[in-house]
């Protein structure tokens, strides 16, 4: 039972900061979500950090490394708006930005995740 509290804590401080951010900064570029992207980039960058420091010598908790990456960063990153917004794109024609959009968040989020796991190893 305390998992899923844990789950459910993280999980709505992450869904309430990624509606912060994507009400913020989504409708700064016409074609580019930038809100998204972001969350989604920084919360791959933060779940390479909360897993490599979980790995390190156990550093956090089970109950910690649960509450940050499922519940926080689960919360905090979404693949639905990622493809509800693409397919917006393909609908209205905009082909060129529908990939760049969709290779940069692929490409970066997966190095976000690769920087993570570095950077907790160098700590």
């Amino acid at each position: 039972m305390k998992s899923f509290l844990l789950v459910f804590l993280g999980g709505g401080i992450g869904s309430v900061l990624r509606y912060f951010v994507s009400k913020t900064l989504n409708d700064y570029f016409q074609h580019f979500f930038l809100g998204t992207f972001l969350v989604n980039i920084v919360g791959c960058l933060l779940i390479g950090i909360i897993l490599g420091l979980s790995l390190k010598e156990n550093l956090l908790s089970q109950g910690q490394t649960l509450l940050l990456t499922t519940g926080f960063c689960g919360g905090f990153t979404t693949f639905s708006t990622f493809a509800l917004e693409k397919h917006s794109l393909l609908r209205s024609g905009e082909l060129l930005h529908f990939s760049f959009y969709t290779i940069a968040s692929i490409v970066v989020g997966v190095a976000a995740v690769a920087g993570g796991l570095w950077l907790a190893k160098m700590l």
